[in-house]
């Protein structure tokens, strides 16, 4: 019978003393970085993303153990195959306990972590261990291209293989399990009740695994009483499983007994005696010093309040408190040590610490148990740092990050998720210019970003010799005194609290201050200041208009020296510079010594701006030199200049600032030298904003850049709307040309035909169509058919001019969209298709409404087929007015569209109340299918409560009191509306989760268009090569369709493996392509490639 105990930790006096001296004392444990950079390591790395498993160069050999002396006794092998290095340091003690020991057998094993086998010489060595292997160990295999090459080499040796024991892992490897005549290879299929348990959570791998541990506390006291041998191997099997989530080394050798004993020919019938497996807590509270593990937050609060070792300032209701997740497989195994080390470095810094922990992939339970008071409801913590890296839900498998969202809303305070470096050594960290390995980068960055996880600080590495963790000491300083002043920012009264407001200048001019892409900066502010101000905030002095404001920062009266219209707000000594800023010597090699010529006056470095009581609205220095202003952007070498490290320097030592708030797209602080994922302190992003709190202003639709500065700059952002695109129109000559073909319709078959297309190809060739249109020579004699050629493919081509989309106007923070905004929005939104929803487009159902197909109506457009550039038109017209007769019923006098939900119930569903009903029975579409337009304008209705929901000020206020503020995607709001409404923690997505299906079919009518336009153009040939470029930005706008338009132009199409993720494509035949494949040249922006490694390296099977 298993038992149950609190924790197997018993510490000596002298762990005790020595940990808690390290809370007292705060000295460096260990650190691989000097404190200041010398010229031999001033900076310059090289990129070890290459050698053994292409992201590690760590070697299965450290973890071989092959027995010095036999004994004459039987030889046991053990394989094992796991995702990270914990169960290292676990295994080979329990092996070299057993070898000593020698009692029965010598073991021999060897590990491999997953990502080794992607280098061909390991896979092929694995593949050699497997051939005499008696036992095959694997856990935590979700990465489907390693999955698969595991699955394959285990399949082959699998009959003889004498045990082949599986842990949570793809199902692709978990039916590889066979213990005796258990085995499961019909998972998913079985009908028994053993195998439907794994059926019942197949949305969620964190479901699979927590029901996996429920079975390891119920199954085996009720397959012990079971004959059959079926039984027994199943219960073995658990037992198994028990004993490998005990993780410690005594577990781990009465695992390796049982197994061995039970199925291993060569010891038939030795009696091996092993003890049950020892059981520790699903979740709960750990703490190195504890006695125990608590089950109960309160016992172990009790248990913190009678600490000996820590004073009472620690030990104060007043004390700010962290809570840390923790994954539970470190600690059992003994794989601690940088969880302690952040726990030491906390307390050291005044914070009270909550540690919880689990044994499955899903941590969102205990979060809610252990963080939030189950009586007031209220959290328990004023910041949660996450120390797995991985998904609160889902781990390394499949994510629920709707889950883990509710459970982080419900907590409410800010969500920090740290990196420990998992498939690189810190040496290989250390050297990359990357940082952070891509693939690491996809588990352990973007899908905690999914859940509002910030600031993907690396506070750990790895030993490659022992593989176990240990702490990086310098980031994990800078871990925890982030993690405490996100927390500060909950406690910290209104009035007192300092916030610092960095508006850009680029290119550096003074005609350039307060720039960000859709936004109207100062008028922004202004709003921002008035909202906080009313909130209790101490603005003191605030303008009466943004005008003044402007007036105050850029064109005060007292402003001198290089830059004359800019306020200067402290002018900084270079003696005080350098004693406030500790990287300063490392930017002399490319300015000099300081102040330098850039932000000083010959003497002083002066920071620009203007105080408003506790608000300091400051401009960013210039990234570059004034003739040069891109210079430090493609330079790896260079360096921020002093009056760049100045002015943050100024922010967080003299201003003090709690929060800095970087205003609009975008600054250049995150584009500085540094790695790419990952900063390291010798990082100029993340040395320049120090440990102040940052929070982030980005449009909406660039979430590529926003996600840049998350990472480097530790950016919480917070998207804001922006303008809605509107048409061109026409005007002049182009204008004057409707005209002319608007005459030419009504009195072509009149005997001013000819006269009329000659004043239209006239104009044309005034407006400088003839470069776009095949035109006649003037006076040429063309017949009634080639008139009204010529006329269709004027007319085309300025509806594609009036069409174009430009946006209007310039978004201003905390105003929601007018009435003529949000019709301009929704009339983008109901031209699409949308399959998955069940949704037409609206001049879809507007053109069957006359017996046409609207793609027919576009391609005899884009021909200039005069009927169809018309009815396009009369489609174009009638979609809008429809739009606006729906919008205008929301709409007040001012213009304003408002109680949206009332309104909108009041006639949606109602026959012919319905306003779109209304205006199309005044047009020739009147017959329109009444169902799909009332689900079309549903979903508008819908769409239309989240174009004016204004949150962006909301959420401001939440980030600057120390809430979790809800995460949202970026992109394009026409395209996916779940962008809106604005005000979220923007996200990119789930780099394994594109192209999706619908970016599929959307690829494949653009690639079918453009290659008949092409084959057109060519004599009828179709062309044998195109170029495209990959951006990181429109893939994320449309979920892949760019990355599905080279799938489809090659001739494959993408395949979801059993999580749903995209990491293989598969050739689709020649037959049903209907046409050659045709050879793409691809070039990858930046950002694609950093975002979407795994489509960069996809394949085909």
């Amino acid at each position: 019978m298993a038992s149950l105990v609190s924790s197997p930790f018993t510490l000596s006096n002298s762990k005790i003393e020595r940990l808690s001296s390290v809370s007292q004392k705060r000295y460096l444990l260990h650190s691989f970085l000097p404190k200041k950079p010398t010229k031999s390591s001033s900076r310059k790395f090289k990129c070890t993303a290459i050698g053994n498993g292409l992201f590690t160069q760590t070697t299965q050999e450290v973890r071989r153990i092959v027995p010095d002396n036999l004994r004459g006794l039987p030889t046991v092998k053990v394989v094992y195959v796991v995702l990270e290095a914990q169960y290292q340091s676990s295994v080979t003690a329990a092996v070299q306990t057993l070898n000593k020991n020698g009692e029965f057998a010598s073991f021999q094993v060897v590990g491999y972590l997953v990502e080794e086998l992607r280098d061909a010489n390991t896979y092929k060595t694995f593949c050699e261990d497997l051939e005499d292997a008696n036992i095959f160990i694997g856990s935590l295999i979700f990465v489907e291209e390693l999955a698969l090459k595991v699955k394959s080499a285990v399949e082959k040796e699998r009959d003889r293989l004498d045990a082949v024991l599986v842990f949570p892992s793809m199902p692709e490897v978990m039916r590889l399990n066979k213990l005796g005549s258990f085995s499961m290879s019909q998972l998913g299929q079985s009908k028994s009740p053993f195998f439907q348990l794994f059926k019942k959570n197949k949305k969620s791998s964190a479901g699979f695994a927590d029901s996996m541990l429920k079975l390891v506390r119920t199954l085996p006291k009720v397959l012990k009483y079971l004959p059959s041998d079926k039984a027994q191997d199943a219960r073995l099997y658990i037992l198994s499983l028990q004993f490998w989530l005990g993780g410690s080394p005594d577990n781990l050798v009465n695992f390796l007994k049982m197994i061995s004993g039970s199925y291993v020919p060569a010891l038939k019938g030795v009696k091996i005696e092993y003890s049950d497996p020892v059981l520790y807590l699903d979740t709960g509270v750990w703490h190195p010093l504890a006695p125990c593990m608590y089950d109960d937050v309160k016992e172990y609060l009790n248990w913190y309040a009678t600490r000996r070792d820590t004073n009472e300032k620690l030990k104060s209701a007043n004390a700010p408190v962290v809570g840390l997740v923790l994954q539970r497989s470190h600690i059992v195994t003994g794989d601690e040590s940088h969880y302690v080390a952040v726990i030491m470095e906390l307390e050291a810094r005044g914070a009270k610490v909550i540690p919880i922990f689990a044994g499955g992939l899903d941590f969102s339970g205990p979060v809610e148990r252990y963080f939030i008071d189950p009586i007031t409801k209220e959290p328990m913590v004023n910041s949660v740092v996450s120390l797995t890296g991985f998904a609160l839900v889902g781990g390394p498998a499949r994510q629920d990050h709707p889950r883990a969202v509710e459970a982080l809303m419900k907590l409410n305070v800010p969500y920090l998720v740290a990196v420990p470096l998992v498939f690189q050594t810190t040496e290989e960290w250390l050297n990359s210019t990357l940082g952070v390995h891509p693939i690491q980068v996809a588990l352990q960055v973007a899908l905690p970003e999914l859940d509002g996880g910030m600031e993907p600080i690396v506070f750990s590495g790895r030993d490659p010799r022992t593989g176990k963790s240990h702490a990086l000491h310098r980031r994990v300083e800078q871990l925890c005194t982030r993690a405490i002043k996100w927390g500060e920012l909950k406690r910290k009264p209104k009035t007192d609290k300092k916030l610092a407001i960095t508006v850009f200048s680029f290119p550096p001019d003074k005609g350039n201050v307060g720039t960000a892409a859709y936004l109207n900066v100062f008028a922004s502010i202004y709003s921002v200041l008035k909202d906080l101000k009313a909130d209790g905030y101490n603005v003191e002095g605030l303008p009466e208009t943004a005008e003044a404001l402007i007036e105050d920062i850029i064109h005060d009266k007292e402003a001198q020296f290089n830059s004359p219209n800019l306020n200067v707000a402290y002018k900084m000594g270079v003696r005080e510079y350098q004693s406030l800023t500790t990287y300063a010597d490392a930017l002399e090699e490319n300015w000099g010594k300081p102040p330098g010529n850039l932000n000083s006056d010959g003497e002083n470095l002066l920071v620009y701006g203007k105080r408003y009581g506790n608000i300091f609205i400051g401009v960013q220095p210039t990234f570059g030199y004034e003739g040069d202003p891109m210079r430090l952007l493609f330079s790896k070498s260079a360096s921020p200049h002093h009056g760049f490290a100045a002015y943050y320097s100024y922010v967080e030592k003299i201003f003090e600032a709690d929060a800095v708030l970087h205003f609009g797209t975008h600054g250049s602080l995150e584009f500085m030298p540094g790695k790419q994922v990952g900063m390291s302190d010798a990082c100029f992003p993340d040395s320049l904003i120090g440990n102040i709190p940052n929070v982030y202003y980005y449009a909406a639709n660039n979430p590529s850049e926003a996600t840049i500065a998350k990472r480097r700059s530790y950016a919480n952002t917070i998207s804001y709307l922006t303008p809605p695109a509107e048409n061109a129109g026409l005007y002049k000559g182009l204008k004057q040309l409707g005209e002319l073909i608007a005459s030419y319709q009504s009195l072509k078959d009149s005997g001013r035909g000819p006269q009329i297309v000659s004043s239209i190809i006239s104009t044309a060739r005034q407006c400088n169509l003839d470069k776009d249109v095949d035109l006649p020579d003037d006076g040429a004699e063309i017949s009634a058919k080639e008139r009204d050629s010529v006329v269709g493919k004027v007319y085309s081509k300025i509806m594609e001019i009036e069409s174009r989309l430009l946006p209007c106007g310039l978004h201003v923070i905390g105003e929601p969209p007018s009435a003529m905004e949000a019709i301009a929005t929704l009339v983008n939104i109901a031209a699409l298709d949308r399959p998955e929803e069940g949704i037409s487009a609206l001049p879809s159902i507007l053109a069957q409404t006359v017996g046409r197909d609207i793609e027919d109506v576009y391609r005899g457009s884009d021909k200039g087929v005069l009927k169809d550039v018309e009815l396009l038109r009369q489609i174009t017209e009638a979609s809008r007015g429809a739009v606006t007769a729906f919008v205008e019923k929301t709409v007040n006098k001012k213009g304003q569209v408002v109680d949206v939900s009332d309104k909108l119930t009041s006639f949606l569903g109602f026959g012919v109340n319905e306003p779109w009903i209304q205006y199309l029975s005044t047009t020739k579409f009147y017959g329109a299918d009444r169902q799909k337009l009332r689900v079309s304008f549903k979903f508008l209705g819908d769409c239309l409560k989240l174009v004016v929901a204004d949150n962006e000020l909301g959420s401001l206020k939440q980030a600057l009191e120390g809430k979790y503020v809800e995460p949202g995607p970026g992109g394009d709001p026409i395209r996916n509306p779940k962008v809106l409404p604005t005000g979220k923690n923007i996200h990119a997505l789930d780099p394994q989760a594109i192209p999706t299906t619908a970016a599929l079919q959307s690829a494949k009518v653009v690639v079918d268009r453009l290659l008949e336009r092409q084959k057109a153009d060519n004599g009828g040939k179709y062309p044998e090569t195109v170029a495209l470029v990959l951006w990181g930005t429109d893939n994320i706008k449309t979920y892949g369709e760019s990355l599905a338009q080279v799938m489809w132009m090659i001739g494959v199409r993408p395949v979801a493996d059993g999580l749903g993720r995209v990491n293989k494509v598969e050739i689709v035949s020649l037959e049903e392509l209907g046409r050659p494949r045709v050879d793409v040249v691809v070039n990858c922006s930046g950002v694609f490639r950093d975002l979407f490694i795994n489509q960069v390296l996809v394949r085909s099977y």
